[in-house]
C-alpha cells in the first residue's frame, strides 16, 4: 500500500485523518496514517498547547495542520478595530431567540459577541477573524514552530506567504477543493498536493461527486499528487478513489464517531441513529455551504417562514456557534427541543457509521478491507 505520497510525507497508510481531536489525530498518525488537526478550533496558544501534546505523543510521526481560508469574508472581519458581534443585525439576533423559545431550550445563553464554546472556543472576534489570512497566518506561525509535516488550507487558494513560509521549513502545502478549476488555481498558487472533496463529504462542500470529481483533478493537475475525499470510510471506498487516480484518501466523517472523537454525546447519538439521507449542504452553521446533520437548526434557518437567511462567513458562524453552546448544553441535559436543533458537520458516509469503534482499529479495519478488495478486483483481471 506504498503510493508516491506515502514516500514522501513518510507515512505507512495514505489514510488522512481530519479532526479537531488532538486525540484522534494521535491516535492514527501512531496507526501508520497521517492525522491533520483543525487549528480553526484554537487560538494560537490553544494550538501551541494542543501541538506541544501531540509531539510528545507521536513519537517524531508526522502530522499536519489545517486552516480555512476562505476566499470571501465580510468586511467588518477585515477591520481589527471593528467589533464583529456589533455587525450582526437584530433580526438575526431576535431569530435564534424565537427559536430558542420555539423549542424550549433552557440554560443561560450567552450574548453573541462573548465567549464562545464548543469546538470553536474563543472570544467573538478572535474566533471570527482566524477565517482570514491575517488570522491563519498566525495559526500557521505557531505550527511550523512544531515538526509538522503539512499545512492543508481549505475553501480558498493559500497566500503566497504562507506558501513561501511553509517551503522555507520544508512543510509541503495541501489544499482541499471541489472543482477541477479550483484545482488548477491551487496549483498556480503553489499547493503541492490537492484534495479532491466530493459533495458528499461534511463540512464545506461543492456541487460534484466524488466518482466524477476525482479523476478530473487527477488529469488536470498531474503530476501534482491528489488525496479523494467525500464519501470514504471503508477500505472497499478507499480503493476505488485509488482506481480513480488518487494517491491516498482524506476523510473527516468516519473519526466523529470513535471513541475518542469530541462529537457530543448527544450528537454522536444522532449520528449513529442516521442514514445517508439525513445531512443536507446548508449555510446555517458557517455562512458558507457545509454539509451537516439536517436538524430543525437546518431546517429552520433555510425554509423557516421567519428566517431572515443566514449571514457571511464568519457572521454567521459567531450566530451559530453561540447558539450552538446553550444547545448542545441543554441537549446533553436530554431536552427534547434542544435534540431537535443540536447537529455538527458529517458527510453523507454517516449512514454506515453504526458503531463507536477506537480510531485506531477504524484504521486497520479499513487498510486490511482494501487489502482485501484489491485482491478481489485482481481476481476479476485473472
Amino acid at each position: 500500500m506504498r503510493t508516491a505520497i506515502c514516500e514522501r510525507l513518510g507515512v505507512e497508510f495514505p489514510l488522512f485523518a481530519f479532526s479537531h481531536c488532538r486525540d484522534v489525530v494521535a491516535a492514527v498518525t501512531n496507526a501508520g496514517g497521517f492525522g491533520v488537526l483543525g487549528a480553526i478550533a484554537y487560538t494560537p496558544e490553544q494550538l501551541d498547547t494542543e501541538l506541544t501534546w501531540l509531539d510528545e505523543r507521536v513519537g517524531g510521526r508526522p502530522y499536519g495542520v489545517d486552516v480555512l481560508l476562505p476566499g470571501k469574508v465580510d468586511a467588518q472581519a477585515l477591520d481589527r478595530e471593528a467589533r464583529l458581534a456589533d455587525a450582526v443585525p437584530e433580526r438575526h439576533r431576535d431569530f435564534v431567540a424565537h427559536l430558542m423559545a420555539k423549542y424550549g431550550v433552557g440554560g443561560a445563553g450567552g450574548p453573541i459577541g462573548g465567549p464562545i464554546g464548543g469546538p470553536a472556543a474563543g472570544s467573538a472576534d478572535e474566533v471570527g477573524r482566524r477565517v482570514t489570512a491575517a488570522g491563519a497566518a498566525g495559526l500557521i506561525d505557531v505550527a511550523l514552530k512544531h515538526p509538522i509535516g503539512l499545512v492543508a488550507s481549505a475553501l480558498g487558494p493559500p497566500p503566497p506567504e504562507l506558501v513561501a513560509r511553509a517551503r522555507e521549513a520544508g512543510v509541503p502545502v495541501a489544499a482541499l477543493v471541489g472543482t477541477v478549476e479550483h484545482a488548477r488555481r491551487q496549483v498556480e498558487a503553489g499547493t503541492d498536493i490537492i484534495v479532491a472533496q466530493g459533495t458528499e463529504a461534511g463540512g464545506h462542500t461543492g456541487e460534484i461527486s466524488t466518482m466524477v470529481l476525482v479523476p478530473q483533478v487527477v488529469d488536470a493537475v498531474g503530476p501534482v499528487p491528489v488525496l479523494a475525499a467525500g464519501g470514504i470510510a471503508s477500505g472497499r471506498q478507499m480503493a476505488a478513489a485509488m482506481a480513480l487516480g488518487a494517491e491516498g484518501v482524506w476523510c473527516g466523517s468516519v473519526w466523529l464517531t470513535t471513541e475518542e472523537a469530541e462529537t457530543a454525546p448527544a450528537v454522536k447519538r444522532k449520528m449513529l441513529a442516521a442514514s445517508s439521507l439525513d445531512t443536507v449542504r446548508s449555510r446555517s452553521r458557517t455562512g458558507k455551504p457545509a454539509r451537516q446533520l439536517r436538524s430543525a437548526w437546518t431546517d429552520e434557518w433555510d425554509s423557516g417562514q421567519e428566517s431572515p437567511g443566514p449571514l457571511g462567513m464568519p457572521l454567521q458562524l459567531l450566530v451559530a456557534e453561540s447558539a450552538m453552546a446553550r444547545i448542545g448544553a441543554a441537549a446533553e441535559r436530554g431536552e427534547p427541543g434542544a435534540l431537535e436543533l443540536a447537529n455538527y458537520f458529517v458527510g453523507q458516509v454517516v449512514g454506515q457509521l453504526d458503531q463507536v469503534r477506537p480510531a485506531r482499529e477504524v484504521v486497520y479495519a479499513m487498510v486490511s478491507e482494501f487489502a482485501d478488495a484489491v485482491e478481489r478486483l485482481g481476481r476479476l483481471s485473472g
